[in-house]
């Protein structure tokens, strides 16, 4: 198995760490524009080999994607991050221009890859790489999903006061601040409902702070977080690269799913050794599906921002 993660910085480096650890690649490329930054990370990370205990070769190449060629699954962490008060929809300008390029490249030398994008506005990009490169749709998948979800996970446990081992939770729509929409009603702590713990008060409390979760690691930062979504990205790597067959929220391209054509948005999803083997359909409450609907026409209105 042999994964590309394209762009060295913060996120893209946990993304490296993190799969490397989990030992189930045998080599990890590290692309980056800046001149040795990759090949440095990749140096760097290559010297805990015998201290983490892990095999997984990780290399470095500057803009050499040649280097990539053969890759099974290709992470796209390029772009520029988003400062305190920046929405992530507000990176799409920049962005979209580098996710371009680089789907390109890497699917000229890799034509069987299955892409994994991370690069915000996240399903705005996810959408582009649908349109732009012609995979077939399984194999484009937007992280955000189980970022959020995790994210959630740790506000449910904090509330609880439990171990985040106990709870389950999941977050669909969009990966944006006031799009995403964490499942309140499908949260439990094992097995039992939330609710049976927790005052309406305190779950809604829940909710709302787990969809301003980047925007507050952001303003605390100075810049985007990376452990979570580098150790987000490793998951649903492992899940491709073992054929795991498990769920997690993602941005996949609906076609009629949800009611809902034409737009990447987070869903439920099984992973395995062809990306999406499948869209979950849930069955949401009239007030969860109407918040997918606004989601998707807020995500459709950043979309529309690439013509």
């Amino acid at each position: 198995m042999k994964v590309t993660i394209v762009g060295a910085g913060a996120v893209g480096a946990s993304c490296a760490q993190y799969i490397a650890v989990k030992n189930f690649a045998s080599e990890v490329v590290i692309v980056d524009i800046k001149e040795n930054y990759a090949e440095g990370k990749a140096m760097d990370l290559m010297q805990t080999s015998s201290l983490m205990g892990f095999d997984t070769k990780i290399t470095g190449s500057t803009n050499d994607y040649s280097k990539t060629a053969n890759s099974d699954i290709a992470v796209v962490t390029s772009g520029i991050p988003r400062k305190p008060g920046m929405t992530r929809e507000e990176l799409i300008g920049i962005n979209a221009g580098i996710v371009k390029s680089v789907t390109e490249n890497l699917i000229k030398h890799s034509p069987n890859v299955i892409l994994i994008i991370v690069s915000n506005p996240m399903d705005t990009m996810a959408y582009l790489a649908h349109k732009t490169t012609g995979l077939p749709k399984n194999r484009i998948i937007g992280m955000g999903g189980a970022l959020d979800s995790a994210r959630f996970k740790y506000r449910l446990a904090e509330a609880l006061g439990c171990p985040t081992s106990d709870v389950d939770g999941m977050v669909i729509g969009g990966h944006s601040d006031k799009g995403m929409i964490p499942l309140s009603s499908f949260a439990v702590r094992n097995s039992l409902p939330v609710s049976t713990f927790l005052s309406k008060e305190r779950i809604q409390q829940v909710v709302e702070d787990t969809k301003v979760g980047g925007a507050t690691l952001t303003k605390m930062l100075g810049t985007s977080a990376w452990y979570a979504p580098g150790s987000a990205v490793s998951e649903l790597v492992k899940a491709i690269a073992l054929d795991s067959k498990k769920m997690f929220p993602c941005s996949a391209l609906l076609e009629g799913e949800y009611g809902l054509n034409d737009i990447s948005i987070g869903v439920p999803c099984i992973l395995g050794k062809n990306g999406i083997e499948k869209i979950v359909e849930l069955e949401l409450t009239e007030a969860e599906k109407t918040k997918l609907h606004e989601s998707a026409a807020a995500v459709k209105k950043t979309n529309g921002l690439l013509d």
